[in-house]
């Protein structure tokens, strides 16, 4: 069968990346399958990420294969190494990038907590328990500017996160970053809320959790990241902070479902920060890697 893969134009451009994409038609222009192919910039200029679609009818047909063919092309020109993708477990799209080649490198797991079944009395006595040295601050979108530099500063608590055998790169955070990756949040609609541990020392974020709720404050909210830098871990305040989150999403936004995170399986300790505040896992997702 006969498709036509016709380049789109992405018109949001990222501070940090850009996105390239195609859509394949058959010979009525009928459109049956998209592709996006991410650059980044930075210390992940090696990368792109690809997301995939064909329309489940049209599988099996050679849809996915043109595209993809036509992502790891535009991949080379730009001079990156490796391509990455995701796909749910045992789903179509992963034996489809097992069959062309790409290696699994990293298993997700994700979880939901259901809020209507949040103990709040246990939530409580967490967040109540001292952590000496620590206090906790949190604000809603952007950075306050007295805590810009420290905040940009504390994402290096995400560099040695376990990503299993992913060629992930580093991301270089300064405080134009962080900014930028609020007002990102805020233009698509939705409110992104932070707490931060505050080492009372020197008043220096020691670690942070950020969650994303959508904008109607209904469905469910998505956590985005919880680090803790090396020199401050072992004192609980991953589970102290992501607690606190819970608790103000509870009592802002009343009509909200639960609250998603994901967490790479290896990340043993994460996964056990959220078993123990009632995340129900969901389902497993496979990021699989292509080395050009």
């Amino acid at each position: 069968m006969s498709f036509r893969i016709t380049p789109l134009t992405d018109p949001a451009r990222g501070a940090h990346s850009r996105r390239l994409a195609w859509l394949a038609s058959d010979a009525d222009s009928i459109p049956v399958g998209t592709a996006f192919l991410r650059l980044f910039d930075g210390g992940q200029a090696h990368l792109a990420e690809l997301t995939l679609h064909a329309h489940p009818v049209e599988r099996r047909k050679g849809v996915g294969s043109r595209l993809l063919d036509t992502a790891v092309a535009a991949a080379r020109d730009n001079d990156r190494r490796c391509v990455s993708a995701q796909a749910q477990a045992g789903s179509p799209g992963a034996h489809f990038l097992s069959a062309r080649g790409f290696r699994k490198v990293l298993t997700l797991r994700f979880a939901r907590l259901p809020l209507a079944d949040v103990d709040a009395i246990a939530l409580a006595e967490i967040i109540e328990r001292p952590h000496p040295g620590y206090r906790l601050t949190s604000w809603q979108g952007t950075v306050p500017d007295t805590l810009a530099q420290t905040f940009a500063a504390s994402r290096r608590a995400m560099d040695d996160m376990p990503m299993e055998d992913t060629d992930y790169g580093t991301v270089a955070w300064d405080v134009d970053r962080v900014r930028a990756a609020a007002k990102a949040v805020e233009q698509r609609g939705d409110q992104l809320h932070t707490v931060v541990a505050i080492d009372t020392c020197d008043d220096s974020i020691a670690g942070f959790t950020e969650l994303v709720v959508p904008g109607n404050g209904t469905g469910d909210g998505q956590h985005y990241g919880t680090g803790v830098l090396p020199e401050h871990r072992g004192q609980g305040l991953g589970r102290w902070m992501k607690a606190e989150s819970i608790r103000q999403a509870r009592g802002r936004y009343p009509d909200l479902g639960g609250l998603l995170t994901d967490t790479a399986d290896s990340n043993a300790h994460m996964r056990h920060i959220s078993d123990s505040l009632g995340y129900v896992p969901t389902h497993t997702t496979l990021q699989y890697q292509l080395d050009l």
